[in-house]
């Protein structure tokens, strides 16, 4: 069974960044998995808003693009999220997620029915 764990998230002022961090136990990278983050406040839906191949290919949500940044690192097998120039409207439980389909596979951004696993969710609060 794949565990993401995320980290990171807090309050920050309107303009302000943040790093989250997921770290992924059971299969790792050398699954080749597509990994991307998720976002939900209350009374919205789930909505995917980066993704990244095991390749390095990168794909945002219109809502984000230009303002934040998905990466990885295989040998800790940790996927990031920096999040920079937010707005109140980010605020959000920001989940992360990994996809483990074999190729060829849409990314989670245009389509997300492939995601299989989920990590708990960490908060992000962001204040005018």
């Amino acid at each position: 069974q794949v565990q993401l764990v995320e980290s990171g998230g807090g309050s920050v002022q309107s303009g302000g960044s943040l790093r989250l961090s997921c770290a992924v136990f059971g299969y790792t990278y050398s699954n080749y998995p597509c990994m991307g983050w998720a976002r939900q406040a209350p009374g919205k839906e789930r909505e995917v808003i980066a993704a990244i191949e095991s390749d390095g290919i990168t794909a945002y949500a219109d809502s984000v693009k230009g303002r934040f940044t998905i990466s990885q690192d295989n040998v800790k097998n940790t996927l990031y999220l920096q999040m920079n120039s937010l707005k109140p409207e980010d605020t959000a439980m920001y989940y992360c997620a990994a996809d483990y389909r074999d190729y060829p596979r849409q990314n989670m951004v245009v389509d997300p029915t492939g995601i299989g696993y989920w990590g708990q969710g960490t908060q992000v609060t962001v204040s005018s």
